[in-house]
């Protein structure tokens, strides 16, 4: 075995182990309620399928850029790691590429468990939630979800998986537009004024530099 790495695929105990352990996390902290809730969530794991089922079961990616668009990438596990694989870089590459897109994955699961932290204290005092996570983001779970399937993608990306982040994206993007309508509804200006001081999902450059230099004169 080249450079005694393990072969790609065939792990499909670990496959399952990995779905399921994503997957708890998805429904647990992301908690859908509504059909369109449920809808976008079921594509999410979709995503969680393909991911996982590549990783750790059949290398689908690497069999078609290798038998049919003529790449030469052996069947190792550390090949997986397709930015490197496919550009050269290198294995050490490799290692630099699974770091930052763990990163990204991490960051967004913790935005994740503490915006439903948020919400879930909300819910008994039935208020608006400005604070927390919510103070820099009005959907920090939604935000969250991008940036870890980003970090995935940077991680071990594979064609169903870059097929998919799009539609999520636009899924959530939606998703989010009429949670906001329904808030207007529920808390009128107080959440209009919300909107006009906390981005929905990212701070802009300009936001980020004035708040930047506000912490610091604090």
């Amino acid at each position: 075995m080249e450079h005694g790495q393990p072969v790609l695929g065939g792990m499909w105990v670990i496959t399952l182990i990995m779905v399921v352990l994503a997957s708890w996390v998805l429904y647990r902290f992301i908690a859908p309620k509504s059909f369109k809730e449920w809808r976008n969530a079921g594509i999410i794991q979709a995503f969680i399928i393909a991911l996982y089922a590549e990783m750790y079961g059949f290398p689908l990616t690497v069999y078609l850029l290798t038998s049919f668009l003529g790449f030469d990438i052996p069947w190792l596990h550390v090949n997986g790691h397709l930015w490197a694989s496919v550009f050269g870089w290198g294995e050490g590459m490799a290692i630099v590429e699974m770091l930052v897109g763990y990163t990204f994955v991490f960051w967004g699961v913790s935005l994740i468990i503490k915006g439903w932290r948020e919400v879930y204290k909300a819910q008994k005092y039935d208020r608006l939630v400005t604070d927390g996570v919510y103070k820099f983001r009005r959907h920090p779970q939604y935000a969250g979800i991008y940036l870890a399937l980003l970090g995935q993608l940077i991680h071990w990306p594979t064609i169903p998986t870059l097929v998919l982040f799009p539609v999520i994206v636009f899924a959530y993007y939606r998703l989010a537009g009429k949670e906001e309508r329904d808030m207007i509804e529920r808390f009128g200006d107080e959440y209009r004024v919300y909107m006009d001081r906390v981005p929905r999902f990212f701070l802009g450059w300009n936001r980020s530099m004035k708040l930047a230099f506000n912490n610091n004169r604090n």
